[in-house]
C-alpha cells in the first residue's frame, strides 16, 4: 500500500494513495476524506509507517533541529529538505527525519525562505538577526503582558497601564502591551474592564474619571492658554449716546452683551443690543485667533469653566460696568405704541456700561408684575427693563405664530453650587442643586432681544452677499435636526427666517468669526462681500463649521455628563431612596425635581407624561446609572395626561442622558471568553 506526505497550502496532511493520473493523484486521509492532489504537491511517498504515525514520529524530531546550527549548515545555494536532512543528520537519514526536516525549515521563515515546493535557500545574515531580535522582544512583550495582566488581577496597577487609562479605554491601540495586559487580566480574573481597574486602584475618584476622561480626549495638549495679549482696537470708535445694562448671572466674567432704551415717552424707542467687539482688535491668523479657533468654545461645568480666550484678553473687550466698551450695536427703532419696527442700523462704537444686572440676585425683585405696573418696581432701570419685558413679550408672540405653536417652558432649569470649591473642583464637594423656573421675565427679555439681534443681523448679512455661519432648521417635524451653514435660511423652531450665532464672541468662535463679517457690513454697506474676511464659497467657512459643530457637541456633552454626576452625587449626600417622576417612553422617566432622566423598571408599557413614584436600587458615579423599580402611579390612569411641549425633542435630547458608559476596550480580543459588561454601552 502506497501513501503520500504533500502540501495542501501550507499545511502537510499524509493519506493512502488511492489513484494517480499524469498530473494529479486521489489520496484517502485518515478520516475518510477523498481530496484530489496535484502531482507537484507530494513530497513524499511511502509504504510505512501509518501516515498519522509518520507526521508525529517528524514532529518529535523537527523540534529538536538546532535553527542556528541548520542554518550554518545549510548549503549556500538552493537545496531540498531531503538534502537537508541527509547533512544535518546523516547520509542515511530516513523517511521521518527527511519529513522532520521539511516541517522544520517550513516552520522557520526567518531563518530559510522558501524558494518553491520542499525547496528552500538560507535567508541572509542581517535578516536573521533582525528577525531574531524581533523574536525576543515579541518574547520579551509577552512576559511583559504577563507580569502586568498578574499584578492587575492581584489588585495592582502597574504605572504604565495608570499612565495610559484614557488611552487603553477609550482610544485604544489594540497592539500596545498596556491594552493586552488589561485584556488578559479581565479574561483571568472574569471581571468586566472597568471593576478591574477600580479594584486595582487605576480609578479612586469617580469625578477626577470623567474630568480627565474629557481632558484627554478634548485638551490633549493641556488646559493652559501660551502667552498673549489683547490687542488694541485700531480705530477711533464715538461713543454712543446710552446708558446701557447687561443681564447675566453672577458666575459670568464673559460679559458679551447689554442692552440700552432710549426715548421712552416720546412715540418712538430706539432700542439698543450691544455686543463685545473682540473682532474689532483680534485679526484673522493671529495668536490670539489660532487660540480662539483651536478652542472653539468655553466649556461650562458646576464649579468651574474652561474659557475659549485666556482671562487678560477676555478682560479687554468685557462689558464691564462703569467703563465704555468697544460694542457692536443694534438699534432697532420701535414705535412706542404699536412696537412696529421703523428702522434698524448697525454701529461700530464705544457703549457706556451703567451696570451690570445678575438675574440670580434679581429674579425675585424684578417680577412680572414689577414689570406691567401691577406691583411696585423699586429697583434700577425700571422703565427700561418694563419697555424690554413688553417687547420681549411681543417678539415671542410674533415668532409664535411663525413657529405655528407656541414655545412652552413646562420645565425649570437647574443651578448647580459647590460648597467648599473655591477652585477647580475635586468632587467631593457639597452639592447644592436649585431649581429656576424657564422663561423668567429677565431670561425672557435677554433671549428675546438677542433672537432679534441674530436674526437681524443674519438678513444683514445676506442682503449685502457676504456669507455667515448660519443655524437653520427647515421644518418642526420629528428628526428634523438644527444644522449649520453658511447661507442665510429659515429657522422652524425658532420662528425666524434666518438666524446667526453672533452674540456670544467671547466664548463662541463661530459668533466671533460672524463678527468679523457683520464688522465688514457696518463700515462698508454693500460692497462688505470684497472686503470681508471670509469671501463667498470661503472653505474655511466650512472649515470652521465643521470643528465647531465636533467641539460643541463633545463639551454639551461633557457638561449634561458632569451634571448628571453632580445629580446622583446628591441623591447619594441626602440619602434619597425615592423619587417622583414622569414617564418619557421605553421605561425612562424624568425626575420632576431634579435634571435627571433614568430607566425604571415597571414603566415600560406606561403612558407619556405619566406621573410615579420610583424607589432607587442603586447608583453608580463612574458609569453614571441609576437604577430605580417602580413603586406607584401617582396620577389617575383614567385622566387625560398632562400636555408637554415638543416631545420627539424631548426624546432625543435628554434619551442619551440615561446613564451607561461606552468603552473602546473589547474582550473579544483573544481566545477566552470576555466576562458579563460593568454597564450598558449607553
Amino acid at each position: 500500500m502506497t501513501y503520500a506526505l504533500f502540501d495542501d497550502a501550507g499545511k502537510f496532511l499524509a493519506g493512502r494513495v488511492m489513484s494517480e493520473a499524469d498530473s494529479s493523484m486521489q489520496i484517502e486521509l485518515e478520516s475518510g476524506k477523498r481530496v484530489k492532489v496535484k502531482t507537484a504537491n507530494v513530497l513524499l511517498r511511502f509504504e510505512k509507517p501509518q501516515p498519522a504515525e509518520l507526521i508525529a514520529s517528524a514532529q518529535a524530531k523537527a523540534a529538536e533541529i538546532d535553527l542556528d546550527l541548520a542554518w550554518e549548515f545549510a548549503p549556500e545555494g538552493e537545496f531540498g529538505f531531503a538534502e537537508f536532512a541527509k547533512d544535518y543528520f546523516s547520509a542515511q537519514a530516513g523517511l521521518e527525519l527527511q519529513a522532520a526536516a521539511l516541517f522544520r525549515l517550513f516552520e522557520a521563515p526567518h531563518y530559510f525562505r522558501r524558494a518553491g515546493k520542499g525547496q528552500f535557500k538560507k535567508a541572509p545574515e542581517e535578516i536573521v538577526k533582525a528577525a531574531l531580535l524581533g523574536i525576543e522582544r515579541k518574547a520579551q512583550q509577552a512576559a511583559q503582558i504577563d507580569a502586568w495582566a498578574a499584578e492587575l488581577a492581584g489588585g495592582n496597577t502597574p504605572a504604565p497601564i495608570r499612565d495610559q487609562l484614557y488611552k487603553i479605554l477609550f482610544k485604544p491601540d489594540k497592539n500596545a502591551p498596556e491594552y493586552k495586559a488589561v485584556v488578559e487580566a479581565s479574561k483571568r480574573s472574569q471581571r468586566a474592564p472597568l471593576d478591574l481597574l477600580k479594584e486595582a486602584g487605576a480609578i479612586n475618584s469617580p469625578y477626577q474619571f470623567h474630568w480627565q476622561r474629557f481632558l484627554f480626549e478634548e485638551f490633549p495638549k493641556g488646559t493652559g492658554f501660551p502667552p498673549l495679549q489683547a490687542p488694541q482696537i485700531p480705530d477711533e470708535l464715538p461713543l454712543a449716546a446710552v446708558q446701557a445694562f447687561s443681564i447675566d448671572d453672577s458666575q459670568t466674567t464673559e460679559i458679551d452683551d447689554a442692552l440700552s432704551v432710549t426715548g421712552l415717552g416720546s412715540g418712538e424707542i430706539s432700542f439698543g443690543v450691544h455686543i463685545a467687539a473682540p473682532g474689532l482688535a483680534i485679526q484673522p491668523d493671529s495668536p490670539v485667533d489660532k487660540v480662539a479657533r483651536e478652542r472653539l468654545s468655553t466649556v461650562y461645568m458646576p464649579g468651574w469653566k474652561l474659557t475659549m480666550l485666556p482671562d487678560e484678553v477676555v478682560q479687554a473687550y468685557t462689558l464691564i460696568e462703569g467703563r465704555d466698551c468697544p460694542a457692536v450695536s443694534l438699534y432697532v427703532r420701535f414705535d412706542e405704541t404699536t412696537l412696529e419696527v421703523k428702522g434698524t442700523e448697525t454701529r461700530l462704537e464705544r457703549v457706556p456700561i451703567a451696570a451690570n444686572l445678575r438675574h440670580d440676585q434679581l429674579d425675585a425683585v424684578i417680577t412680572e408684575a414689577s414689570l406691567t405696573g401691577e406691583a411696585p418696581a423699586d429697583y434700577a432701570f425700571a422703565p427700561e427693563l418694563a419697555f424690554c419685558f413688553r417687547l420681549a413679550r411681543h417678539l415671542k408672540a410674533a415668532r409664535e405664530v411663525v413657529r405655528g405653536k407656541p414655545e412652552n417652558f413646562n420645565r425649570p432649569d437647574y443651578n448647580f453650587k459647590l460648597d467648599g470649591s473655591g477652585s477647580e473642583p475635586a468632587g467631593s464637594e457639597t452639592v447644592i442643586i436649585t431649581e429656576r423656573k424657564r422663561g423668567a421675565p429677565l431670561d425672557l427679555i435677554v433671549s428675546e432681544a438677542m433672537i432679534l439681534a441674530n436674526s437681524t443681523w443674519g438678513g444683514l448679512m445676506g442682503d449685502v452677499g457676504v456669507p455667515g455661519i448660519y443655524r437653520s432648521q427647515p421644518s418642526m417635524a420629528p428628526g428634523v435636526k438644527v444644522r449649520m451653514g453658511v447661507r442665510p435660511a429659515p429657522h422652524a423652531g425658532m420662528g425666524v427666517a434666518q438666524y446667526s450665532w453672533a452674540t456670544s464672541p467671547l466664548r463662541r468662535y463661530v459668533d466671533l468669526v460672524n463678527q468679523w463679517q457683520i464688522i465688514a457690513c457696518a463700515r462698508h454697506g454693500r460692497t462688505a462681500a470684497l472686503v470681508a474676511p471670509f469671501k463667498p464659497k470661503d472653505a474655511t467657512l466650512f472649515s470652521v463649521i465643521s470643528s465647531f459643530d465636533a467641539a460643541y457637541s463633545a463639551y454639551n456633552g461633557f457638561q449634561q455628563a458632569i451634571e448628571r454626576f453632580w445629580t446622583l452625587r446628591w441623591l447619594e449626600q441626602n440619602g434619597v431612596t425615592e423619587l417622583d417622576a414622569s414617564v418619557m417612553k421605553d421605561g425612562l422617566v424624568r425626575a420632576e425635581t431634579l435634571p435627571l432622566v433614568f430607566r425604571a423598571l415597571g414603566t415600560e408599557a406606561m403612558p407619556r407624561n405619566a406621573r410615579v413614584r420610583v424607589r432607587i436600587t442603586g447608583l453608580d458615579l463612574l458609569t453614571l446609572d441609576l437604577h430605580a423599580n417602580l413603586l406607584v402611579r401617582l396620577d389617575d390612569p383614567g385622566a387625560a395626561p398632562a400636555e408637554e411641549a415638543d416631545e420627539a425633542q424631548d426624546d432625543q435630547d435628554e434619551a442619551p442622558a440615561a446613564g451607561g458608559l461606552t468603552l473602546a476596550i473589547d474582550l473579544a480580543d483573544g481566545d477566552a471568553a470576555p466576562p458579563a459588561p460593568a454597564a450598558d454601552a449607553g
